[in-house]
C-alpha cells in the first residue's frame, strides 16, 4: 500500500513538472513573437545594472509621475515622507518603478536619490522605517510586471536603505517568507512581522495566511505558529502595529477556484487581533483572536488604503466593490469616503469634515481673485448672514482632472449610525462645504506630525484605467478640509482599447439610423469622461 501511494505521488509530481515545462515553452514562443525577454532575465539584468552603480546622486526634482501600488512611508525622525516603486499602465505598456523619493514637508519639495546597489523595480511591496543607526527603510517582497503584462515575477528579497550612509543593502537571511506580493509588514519592538499575500504564475495562484518574524537585532527569520484561528488566506488587507504591542488585521481580497479555469473573487470584511503571549520574552508566541467592530462599518470593498495615527486611530480612504449586473457584466463602484477606526473602542466612524472657517472680508477677496482667473482653489464658507440652504445651493468647482469634476457643496446627509458617532466626527450642522479627493484604489497614505497625506492611486472607467499623481493633506487635529498640494491633472494617458458604447443590434440598412447612433455614442462618451462627486 505504501509503495503504491509513493509511486502515485511521484507520478503526480512528474505530470506537474511536464505541464510546467510545456507552459514555459509556450510562453517563450509567445515572448519571441512580441520581442520580450524572459522576465527572470529582465529582473537579473536590472539588478546587475544597479550593482554597477558607484556614486550617489541626489537632486531636487519634479513630483513623482502617476503611479499605484507604491509605498509611502513617514521618516522615523525627519519631517519627510519616503516613496518607493509602484506601477503605471497606459493600456499598452506597463512601467514598474524603483525610484526613491523624499518629500520634504516644510519645503514642499521632492528629492530623488539614486544610491548604489539598489533593488530592482517592484510594486505591491511593503516598507517600514526605523530609527536604528540614523534611520533605515526596510522593504520586503513585491512584484515585477513585464511591459506586455504577460509575465509576473514575485520577489522574496529583503532590503534596507541606510539614510545616514545613503546606500542600499540586500539582506541574505534564510527561512523567510516565499516570494509574494500584496502582503503586509509592520514593525514593533525591533521585530518586523510579515503576513499574507499572494503568488501567481502560469494562470495558477496561491494566497497565503502564514506569519513570519524578522529580528532587526540578529537579522534572522522565524516562521510563527500563533494559537487560535488565523485569518483566511488573503492579500491587500490592512495591518497595523498598535501601542499595546498587538497587531490588527482587517479586510483584504482573495480568489478561490470554483471549477477548472473558473475562479471567484472574495472580499473579506473580518477583523483580527494578533496578541503576544504575556510571559513570552522571545517574541515568538502569539495568539489570533477574532474581533467584531461596531459603529458605521464600511461596505465590503478591496483596494482600501489606510494609515495609522496616534493614539491608535486608523484612517482609511477609497476602495472598490465589484459586482455582476443582470447581464453578468462586472460593474465596479469606487469610493472616496474617509473612514476612521477607533482601535481602543473597536468602532468604525464616517469622518465628516467641518470646512474651513473664514472671515467675510477674506472670503470676499478670495472670491474676487477666483472670479478673476476662473480657477479658484479655495473652498468658500457660507456668509454669516446667509442661510445654510442659500450658501450651498450653487456648488463650487475646485478640481477638474478630465475624469471627475469635483465640487464642494453641502455636508452629506448622515445615517442614524453616523449621527450617533457625532462626538468623533467634526460637523457644523449642515453649514460646511469641503473638497474630497476623487474615488480611487491603492493610493499611498501616511501620517506625519498629525497630518494625513494621500498620493496617487488608480480609477477605472469601463475598459480604461486612470492612474493619478495628485497629492493632498488633511490636518487630523482639525479635520476641517483637504488641502491640495498637487492638483489632479487634466491629461491622462490611455492607449488601450475603449469600451464600445455602440449597439450592435441596430439596423444597418438605414444610414439615417446609423448617423443617429454615432451621435448618441459621442454624447455617451462625453458623459463618461466626466463624473461629478460632491
Amino acid at each position: 500500500m505504501g509503495k503504491k501511494d509513493k509511486k502515485k505521488g511521484k507520478g503526480a509530481e512528474k505530470t506537474a513538472a511536464k505541464t510546467e515545462k510545456k507552459l514555459s515553452q509556450k510562453m517563450k514562443k509567445e515572448l519571441a513573437l512580441i520581442g520580450e525577454d524572459d522576465i527572470e532575465k529582465i529582473v537579473a539584468e536590472i539588478e546587475e545594472e544597479e550593482r554597477r552603480r558607484l556614486a550617489v546622486t541626489e537632486k531636487v526634482v519634479l513630483p513623482p509621475k502617476n503611479r499605484v501600488n507604491f509605498s509611502l512611508t513617514p521618516h522615523p525622525e525627519k519631517d519627510e515622507l519616503i516613496m518607493f516603486g509602484g506601477e503605471f499602465y497606459n493600456g499598452q505598456k506597463t512601467i514598474v518603478y524603483n525610484d526613491l523619493y523624499f518629500y520634504h514637508i516644510s519645503r514642499n519639495e521632492w528629492t530623488q536619490v539614486k544610491a548604489p546597489k539598489g533593488p530592482p523595480p517592484r510594486c505591491s511591496h511593503q516598507a517600514v522605517s526605523v530609527s536604528t543607526e540614523k534611520g533605515q527603510l526596510w522593504m520586503f517582497g513585491g512584484e515585477f510586471i513585464s511591459p506586455s503584462q504577460t509575465q509576473f515575477y514575485h520577489y522574496r528579497d529583503l532590503w534596507v536603505y541606510h539614510f545616514g550612509q545613503k546606500h542600499w543593502e540586500k539582506i541574505n537571511a534564510e527561512g523567510g517568507p516565499s516570494s509574494r506580493s500584496g502582503h503586509r509588514m509592520v514593525c514593533a519592538k525591533k521585530q518586523m512581522s510579515v503576513f499574507g499575500g499572494f503568488h501567481e504564475s502560469n494562470n495558477e495562484f496561491k494566497y497565503f495566511n502564514d506569519l513570519y518574524a524578522f529580528s532587526l537585532e540578529d537579522r534572522t527569520w522565524k516562521k510563527l505558529a500563533p494559537a487560535g484561528t488565523p485569518p483566511s488566506p488573503r492579500s491587500g488587507f490592512q495591518m497595523f502595529a498598535l501601542n499595546d504591542g498587538k497587531i490588527l488585521v482587517h479586510g483584504g481580497y482573495s480568489k478561490v477556484k470554483v471549477k477548472k479555469d473558473v475562479d471567484k473573487g472574495v472580499v473579506h470584511t473580518d477583523m483580527f487581533l494578533l496578541s503576544p503571549d504575556k510571559g513570552d520574552t522571545t517574541g515568538l508566541k502569539w495568539k489570533w483572536t477574532s474581533v467584531k467592530p461596531g459603529g458605521a462599518k464600511p461596505s465590503p470593498r478591496s483596494g482600501l488604503s489606510a494609515a495609522i495615527a496616534p493614539p491608535n486611530r486608523i484612517f482609511a480612504f477609497g476602495g472598490v466593490m465589484d459586482q455582476e449586473d443582470e447581464d453578468e457584466d462586472l460593474v465596479s463602484e469606487f469610493f472616496n469616503e474617509l473612514l476612521l477606526l477607533e482601535v481602543d473602542r473597536t468602532t468604525w466612524r464616517n469622518v465628516v469634515l467641518s470646512g474651513k472657517k473664514q472671515d467675510k472680508k477674506k472670503k470676499k477677496k478670495e472670491k474676487e481673485a477666483s472670479d478673476a482667473d476662473g480657477d479658484g482653489e479655495e473652498i468658500m464658507e457660507d456668509d454669516a448672514d446667509e442661510t445654510p440652504e442659500e450658501a450651498v445651493k450653487t456648488p463650487v468647482v475646485v478640481a477638474d482632472d478630465g475624469i471627475f469634476t469635483v465640487t464642494v457643496g453641502p455636508t452629506p446627509a448622515t445615517s442614524d449610525s453616523q449621527a450617533a458617532d457625532k462626538e468623533s466626527s467634526t460637523s457644523t450642522a449642515g453649514r460646511s462645504s469641503y473638497f474630497v479627493p476623487s474615488p480611487r484604489i491603492n493610493c499611498g497614505m501616511a501620517v506625519k506630525h498629525g497630518v494625513l497625506y494621500l498620493f496617487g492611486g488608480m480609477f477605472e472607467q469601463g475598459e480604461k484605467q486612470f492612474t493619478f499623481s495628485d497629492f493632498y493633506s488633511l490636518d487630523l487635529r482639525k479635520l476641517d478640509e483637504w488641502r491640495i498640494i498637487i492638483p489632479p491633472s487634466k491629461e491622462h494617458e490611455w492607449l488601450g482599447s475603449e469600451e464600445s458604447e455602440s449597439d450592435d443590434d441596430e439596423d444597418d440598412d438605414s444610414e439615417e439610423e446609423e448617423e443617429e447612433d454615432e451621435e448618441g455614442d459621442e454624447e455617451d462618451s462625453g458623459d463618461d469622461e466626466k463624473m461629478d462627486t460632491n
